[in-house]
């Protein structure tokens, strides 16, 4: 997801990207642990992702206080 449409998203959508996304990491570094999957590149994506929705959201309670 790209930092534009990131930033569009309210808080409260980001809040719940933000819970789905990390449950969808927490599962795949689950069934990595088990057997190796065919795609890894993807674990690195949803870390990235989850970590600049965290950041807009940072940045927004800042701004407000």
């Amino acid at each position: 997801m790209k930092m534009q449409e990131i930033r569009d998203l309210s808080e409260k959508d980001l809040d719940v990207k933000v819970r789905d996304l990390s449950e969808e990491y927490f599962k795949l570094r689950f069934q990595h642990g088990i057997r190796p999957l065919e795609n890894t590149s993807r674990l690195r994506q949803l870390k990235k992702t989850i970590a600049r929705m965290k950041t807009v959201i940072a940045q927004r309670r800042l701004a407000v206080d």
